[in-house]
């Protein structure tokens, strides 16, 4: 008979389990996430036991601390959040923990005559006299040789993780320190624990520092004020900057360390003269302030400095195109669109055709695309070798759709290797190509637009599309912006809407929120007010649970009912934020309760993924060529091989489990994370809990995702305070000075 899983309530402590661990029935070796049979202490009936559990064997004694839960088709399990470990101390615990796998070529029958000849003596034989092995029949100088290194490999994970679970440290971690300097990495910690917070992805300062003061480094240590700098440094790039005044990194990180400001100023100085850190004195200043010099890591600093070497050296060389008689040119495209250009449009592809760097800019409506198809059209005409691209995978298949010609997203048109982790692309290899076009260039980040850059030829042009009214990059930097600023290269700005002659909702509420209007849309408090026929429409929520009721009911009963057009996965709810009662991690669950509620699901570490499900990758996955922000639908499960099946815009991946942390349901996402895409239906929950994220560009970003129907779902109050608040905090970059210095024939200083 299954066990059925004890009671417990919400706020109960973790219950406490003992006992042996029988049987691994499934275990990811990337992430150590596993399923097991475990006997406790006194019973005589097997529990399920899921959690990480690196390097635990069978026939270990192991302490759990967990809660219970019931699963719809498998029964009682207890999920573990801690775990001990003890090496098992019977002969039969011993021969169950040998033969479990612990070393390749040796099963049950060697881990029977190794526990025959040493019985509980086992572990110390192989610990401290392991060539007594060689004893044992059958059992030679090679296989014993393999038994002992597997041996003392497992016995340093076990003592590295006790003594690192004091430290706060989490299995995860000490799995990548375990993969990063093997039997090292307990001497690396004692002694260079800030160097693990340099070269470990997802162990950061934080924990590193905890290390270290535990271990006695002094407060003021050099090796602990470097790292702390250098960690702000990050921080403060995770906030979008590039470069920082010398004074704000100096008291930021003062603050941080909880040190002096003198201390954190004369370790800067260390750090700029061992070039650990880049400094640039203010723009035209000759006797600089003290602390008002910009500080830079140096990976930013020379990204900067590729850009604005690319802009310099694609102006200075003339142009490969073939000759075009560029005004004629326009009256060709004009005539072949069938309308007539406005000024605006006919100067952007004046501009792209006659300069080889330039820059078209413009909201909603205004006729980049009509423009961008005209300049497609002529080039194709010209037999120009032309290339296409955007930074998402979406926004690449929208400009395919609307310019006619094949684009791809960057990292694929850059050629992104793994195995180098660069792009093969670069500037000693450069694109084969005369044109290229990026479109959403809003979205480059300082790494990705020096990649871009600098893949570019010599002789080739390069146009940069985007909208600088939208949220900025993600990663750090302000590309698009600080290139328009320098004044160096020709923009045009699109500003005239186009679009269904200026009668859509969408575009001027966009055009309204950027103006700074307050008023409304169209605005109805229930669902049964609403007009089908209008594009963009604000419904009234009186708090967070009302808004979560008519955002269902917007999903399962108005649209299905009002847009027989509508394909499954058409629907797409943008969120401000991830926590909350409206935020993503919630609606997510709401959203997947009322419209795929049935089903075997496989659980990840952010919930459960069931057939039919819609889901959104994390993060960049090379050897899919999947990448952050690529939404997919779930075609097939399979719990018990631990496996999930999802089509990608027509191509079909498998995930194991181990991938799934990787993605999460996205029946809702961020803004942030739609930024480049369009979804046919866009509903935006809008609250004044959201009031941390209100701002004017990101409520600009969210209508302007949607193609058909927006439908913002709030508090009127929230949509105010949002189109009020245009204080976006300025980005700090050094890029314009860079390009302005290179421009003027002065060295970027």
């Amino acid at each position: 008979m299954a066990k059925s899983a004890p009671a417990s309530s919400a706020s109960s402590p973790p219950d406490a389990l003992s006992g042996v661990l029988e049987r691994i029935i499934f275990a990811n070796e990337e992430n150590h996430y596993t399923i097991a049979e475990f006997m406790p202490d006194g019973g005589d009936e097997r529990v399920t036991i899921v959690g990480t559990l690196p390097g635990i064997q069978c026939g270990e004694t192991l302490r759990l601390r967990g809660t219970w839960a019931s699963h719809a088709q498998h029964g009682a399990q207890f999920k573990i959040e801690t775990f001990t470990s003890e090496l098992p101390s019977s002969v039969y615990g011993i021969r169950k923990y040998l033969g479990s796998g612990l070393v390749q070529g040796v099963g049950k029958v060697y881990a029977n005559k190794i526990a025959d000849a040493f019985g509980a003596d086992t572990f110390r034989v192989l610990s401290e006299e392991s060539g007594r092995l060689r004893d044992v029949p059958g059992i030679g100088k090679v296989r014993a040789s393999a038994i002992k290194k597997a041996w003392d490999e497992q016995r340093a994970f076990r003592e590295l993780y006790i003594f690192l679970q004091t430290y706060g440290v989490t299995t995860g971690q000490c799995v990548k320190l375990i993969n990063k300097y093997g039997g090292e990495a307990r001497q690396i910690l004692t002694h260079e624990p800030y160097r693990v917070a340099r070269e470990i992805d997802g162990i950061g300062f934080k924990t590193a520092d905890r290390i270290a003061i535990n271990l006695g480094f002094a407060n003021d240590a050099p090796p602990r004020l470097d790292a702390g700098i250098l960690y702000a440094l990050d921080v403060l790039q995770e906030e979008g900057h590039t470069a920082l005044r010398e004074m704000e990194i100096r008291d930021y990180a003062a603050g941080l360390l909880e040190t002096s400001a003198e201390r954190i100023s004369a370790r800067l100085e260390a750090l700029v003269a061992s070039r650990d850190l880049a400094r640039h004195a203010p723009a035209g200043v000759v006797d600089p302030l003290p602390g008002s010099s910009l500080i830079q890591l140096p990976v930013l600093d020379r990204a900067e400095a590729k850009i604005a070497g690319a802009v310099r050296r694609l102006t200075l060389v003339p142009s490969g195109l073939p000759p075009i008689k560029i005004d004629a040119a326009v009256v060709w495209a004009e005539a072949k669109a069938g309308f007539t250009f406005a000024e605006a449009q006919r100067e952007g592809i004046r501009s792209a055709l006659g300069s080889k760097v330039s820059v078209l800019t413009g909201g909603p409506g205004t006729g980049k695309t009509s423009s961008l198809r005209a300049l497609v059209d002529i080039l194709k005409a010209k037999k120009v070798r032309l290339s296409l691209a955007a930074p998402t995978g979406r926004a690449a298949q929208r400009l395919t759709e609307s310019t006619g010609g094949f684009a791809q997203t960057l990292h694929r048109l850059l050629k992104f290797n793994p195995q180098r982790g660069g792009f093969d692309a670069n500037e000693d290899h450069p694109l084969a190509t005369d044109f290229l076009i990026v479109d959403e260039a809003s979205m480059l980040d300082t790494r990705l637009a020096a990649a871009v850059f600098a893949a570019v030829p010599a002789r080739a042009h390069l146009l940069l599309v985007g909208d600088t009214d939208q949220l900025p990059s993600v990663g750090a930097g302000n590309v698009l912006k600080d290139l328009i600023a320098t004044g160096t290269v020709p923009v045009t700005r699109l500003s005239v809407v186009h679009r269904q002659q200026g009668q859509s909702e969408i575009v001027t509420t966009a055009h309204a929120i950027n103006a700074g209007e307050t008023s409304l849309p169209i605005a109805v408090d229930t669902l049964e007010k609403l007009q089908p026929w209008a594009d963009l429409t604000f419904i009234v929520a009186t708090d967070a649970e009302d808004c979560i009721r008519k955002t269902l009911a917007l999903c399962t009963d108005f649209i299905p009912t009002h847009y027989r057009w509508m394909k499954p996965g058409d629907i797409q709810v943008l969120a401000p934020m991830h926590k909350g009662t409206a935020g993503v991690g919630n609606l997510n669950l709401q959203l997947q309760t009322a419209l795929n509620p049935h089903g075997r699901g496989l659980r990840g570490p952010s919930g459960e993924f069931r057939t039919g499900d819609k889901l959104i990758q994390l993060r960049n996955n090379y050897d899919k060529a999947l990448f952050n922000g690529d939404i997919g639908l779930v075609t097939a499960t399979d719990p018990d091989a631990g496996t999930l099946e999802a089509d990608f815009d027509g191509t079909r991946h498998t995930f194991t489990r181990g991938e799934l942390g990787d993605a999460a349901l996205a029946y809702a996402i961020s803004i942030h994370k739609s930024q480049g895409s369009e979804y046919p239906v866009v509903i935006i929950p809008l609250l004044k809990a959201h009031f941390m994220m209100l701002q004017r560009n990101l409520l600009y970003t969210a209508i302007t995702r949607g193609k058909k129907k927006v439908f913002i779902v709030g508090e009127p109050a929230a949509y105010g305070m949002a189109v009020r608040n245009n204080e976006a905090r300025t980005r700090s970059t050094h890029l314009k000075e860079k390009i302005t210095a290179l421009a003027n024939g002065a060295p970027a200083a």
